[in-house]
């Protein structure tokens, strides 16, 4: 399975390409920038879906949908967000196919165009938001805390599997609040939710902060974000839940009779994240033996190899690993006994590492004699042999051991690529050096930060939220500075 496989050092971008194809996550569909997300990809992706699901519901949001398409008028009413979204969208404008007069295939038939274009959606907020008008008289209506769970379509001329493709699968929250206060509560509350989410469940440690304006959600007041850093040094931006003020309400006139007996327009949030969290995961923790993954989202967290020579072999092994296998699930741990007698135990020693599975058991019939088992743990490919008394709640220790140990290591590796910049010269060096999260000074701006994306790719990737004040200069101008904001190259 690691035949052919590029490392990380050769070339960054054809290693996590092969790794996606060749771990079975995803593959390139029919479609151009459209990608199958295969089963063993969809199963990471249903545990994250589930996680966060419960902690949503947990802060009690509740699930809902809303259509596909989307009126091309409910865009033109608000201006910074059709702006920010025109040219990604796909547009449909008939609605019916008819044969060819060649008879050849068919033909969209030209009778057939829609009284108006429809839009297919790129984000939620003005199909929500004309539905929240009809659903909100009172204050007695609110808050509305809803999720959807749902695919979307970007169109992306430059695509690469998870992290940036034309249709992709996420979840967007839009929520409506009485008052202003509440709904920027729930703005950071949720991003909170994201960053508990990406540490204790990716083992991705993030930064929080608050995007710069040219970086800030088409039609938001304040966008918050987590963002990771990558191997290559790069950023991504792993999670957004933005403040969106009452820029919606008034766009489609969504107001409510408050307890004073006043009109007032709602206060509103939206937050999303998307299957771009599955390159999160994999650029985080993954190495050039293939995939790691966090035991906490390993759809397969142990893995059982017997080793034998003969039925009779197979069989006593067998009954072994059945008590095993009904003990570690009894403790909620997901484990596969891999008794194909297609494959020899090397290739399957093989095939389990390069997908990432965090725990590999191998049990012969030496082992069986000497009630032992050879364990191995894929974070650091140590090997070491237990004994079979109290397996599960070993195995179960060793899981913990490993989720802590591949956050620490991201942790650590974060650390190590996190520096300061005071000076423009300082600024480029350590961007064509390692790259990294870059802390530096900025005057505020736009036109400045946009000078510095177009002279070195980097942008602002977030304003700490908690960002101690310091007098200094900007890196670029030398313009007075109040705060140090976190630049780097991204995803």
């Amino acid at each position: 399975m690691a035949k052919d496989f590029t490392t990380r050092e050769e070339n960054y971008s054809q290693w996590y390409n092969d790794l996606v194809i060749k771990a079975d996550l995803a593959d390139n569909s029919a479609v151009r920038g459209c990608m199958v997300i295969k089963p063993y990809g969809y199963a990471i992706w249903e545990k994250i879906q589930r996680v966060l699901d419960d902690m949503f519901k947990e802060t009690g949001h509740q699930n809902a949908y809303f259509p596909l398409f989307i009126p091309k008028s409910f865009f033109s009413k608000e201006a910074s967000h059709v702006e920010g979204f025109a040219k990604e969208c796909a547009v449909v404008t008939h609605y019916r196919l008819k044969k060819s007069p060649d008879g050849k295939g068919v033909i969209v038939d030209p009778d057939a165009k829609l009284e108006e274009e429809l839009i297919v959606r790129p984000t939620s907020e003005t199909i929500i938001w004309d539905t929240y008008r009809t659903w909100i008289q009172s204050y007695r209506d609110l808050p509305i805390l809803v999720n959807q769970w749902a695919n979307v379509v970007r169109w992306e001329m430059r695509t690469r599997l998870f992290l940036r493709t034309t249709e992709f699968l996420w979840q967007e929250g839009h929520t409506a609040h009485a008052t202003e206060a509440e709904a920027i509560e729930e703005t950071e509350k949720m991003i909170g939710v994201y960053a508990e989410f990406a540490e204790n469940w990716m083992a991705m440690p993030v930064l929080k902060g608050v995007k710069s304006p040219n970086e800030r959600f088409a039609g938001a007041v304040e966008t918050y974000c987590i963002e990771g850093l990558m191997q290559d040094g790069k950023a991504l931006q792993a999670g957004t839940s933005h403040f969106l003020g009452q820029n919606f309400a008034k766009a489609f006139d969504v107001q409510f009779l408050s307890k004073e007996n006043k009109l007032d327009y709602v206060w509103a949030t939206s937050w999303g994240v998307s299957t771009r969290l599955m390159g999160a995961l994999i650029m985080t923790h993954s190495d050039d033996h293939g995939l790691v993954l966090p035991p906490k989202l390993a759809p397969i967290q142990v893995v059982i190899i017997p080793i034998y020579k003969n039925d009779e072999q197979l069989a006593l092994i067998t009954e072994t690993v059945n008590d095993i296998v009904k003990k570690l699930k009894a403790l909620g741990i997901s484990v596969k006994y891999d008794d194909r007698n297609t494959q020899k135990p090397g290739w399957k020693f093989n095939e389990y590492e390069f997908k990432g599975v965090p725990v590999r058991l191998a049990i012969g019939p030496r082992d069986l004699e000497n009630g032992t088992v050879e364990v191995a743990r894929r974070d650091t490919l140590e090997k070491a042999v237990y004994q079979i008394t109290d397996i599960e709640h070993k195995i179960s220790h060793l899981l913990e051991s490993i989720q802590t140990n591949l956050y620490q290591k991201a942790f650590d590796f974060r650390e190590e690529n996190t520096n300061k910049a005071d000076s423009w010269d300082e600024f480029v060096a350590l961007l064509d050096g390692k790259g990294g999260f870059i802390s530096a000074h900025w005057d505020g701006t736009p036109e400045t930060e946009q000078l510095i994306k177009d002279e070195t790719k980097a942008t602002i990737r977030l304003i700490p939220i908690d960002g101690v004040l310091e007098d200094g200069k900007c890196i670029r101008t030398g313009n007075p500075s109040k705060q140090r904001v976190i630049f780097a190259r991204s995803y």
